[in-house]
């Protein structure tokens, strides 16, 4: 009857063992998964910075193109 006992609980705990190794993998598949998601929302943040610049240079050039064509409201 213990021997019985004893085989059930080992199988119970290698049933466990594999849900565990699977778990883990997916883990380290989401936090892969994760790591991209960030990368991708810092080269977004990069490229909005640099668009930012470009268009705050664009209106600074229209402004002193406005200036110089007398076209500039006081």
């Amino acid at each position: 009857m213990t021997e019985d006992v004893e085989n059930l609980i080992l199988e119970r705990l290698r049933r466990m063992d594999a849900r565990l190794e699977t778990m883990q993998g997916d883990i380290r598949d989401i936090k892969e998964r994760l790591g991209n998601v960030e990368r991708q929302q810092a080269d977004l943040l990069a490229q909005y910075a640099s668009l930012s610049n470009r268009m705050d240079r664009l209106e600074t050039r229209i402004e002193r193109i406005e200036r110089q064509l007398d076209l500039a409201e006081a």
